[in-house]
C-alpha cells in the first residue's frame, strides 16, 4: 500500500487496509473475544481518518489490531501488535525538547510528534502492560510509552521492554535515541 498525502485513503487502500485487518482480526481472537468483527468494521468505514490513522500503522510495521473495547466511550482500541516495535518507527528521540537538545547525530523524527502526523497516541504503561498479556513483545527491542509530565520536566523519558520473562520499565534522557527503539501506536475508534 502506498501513503496517501491527504489524510484520505484511495478505495483500493481502503479495501485492501480492511482485508489486513479483518484478517489479522479473525487470526488473533484472544487479543479480542467477544467483539465483532462486523460492527468494528462499520465503524471503521464511518471514519475514514481513523482508517487512514491506521493505515499510517500499517505502513510503519505496527500491525495494529483491536485489544479491547471501551464501554464508557464506546470505542474500540487498536495498538500497535507487532512483535518488536515497529521497525518504520525507530531511531526516534522521544520528543522535540529532546530531539532539540542533542547537539550533533540528530535523528530525523521524533515519537510524540510521529504519534502525532499520524494521528495516534503513544501508548501509556498501562497500554503496555496489557498489551503484554496478549503476547510477548518487545524481546528484542524496546518502545518508548507515554512520559509523564513530572519526569519529562526533569530531562527524562520512559520506555519498556521484555526480557527474562518479564516487562521492564526504564528511564533515558529525551534526546536518546536506539536502533532498536521505537513506539508503540494506541488508536480509539
Amino acid at each position: 500500500m502506498e501513503k496517501s498525502s491527504n489524510k484520505q485513503l484511495s478505495a483500493e487502500q481502503h479495501a485492501e487496509l480492511l482485508n489486513i485487518l479483518k484478517t489479522r482480526f479473525e487470526k488473533n481472537t484472544i487479543r479480542h473475544k467477544n467483539l465483532d468483527w462486523s460492527t468494528i468494521q462499520e465503524k471503521l468505514e464511518n471514519n475514514p481518518e481513523k482508517l487512514w490513522s491506521l493505515n499510517e500503522m500499517e505502513q510503519t510495521g505496527g500491525e495494529p489490531d483491536v485489544v479491547g473495547f471501551d464501554e464508557q466511550s464506546g470505542e474500540y482500541i487498536f495498538i500497535d501488535c507487532s512483535t518488536e516495535s515497529p521497525a518504520g518507527r525507530r531511531s526516534l528521540c522521544y520528543d522535540k525538547e529532546g530531539l532539540e537538545s542533542r547537539k550533533e547525530f540528530k535523528p530525523e523524527n521524533n515519537a510524540v510528534d510521529k504519534a502525532n502526523e499520524m494521528g495516534i497516541e503513544i501508548v501509556s504503561e498501562e497500554d503496555y502492560l496489557n498489551l503484554q498479556q496478549l503476547g510477548k513483545f518487545d524481546s528484542k527491542t524496546s518502545s518508548w510509552i507515554k512520559t509523564p509530565s513530572e519526569i519529562r520536566k526533569l530531562g527524562g523519558a520512559l520506555f519498556a521492554d521484555y526480557r527474562y520473562g518479564k516487562v521492564f520499565f526504564y528511564h533515558n534522557g529525551a534526546q536518546s535515541y536506539y536502533a532498536a527503539r521505537g513506539f508503540r501506536g494506541l488508536l480509539r475508534v
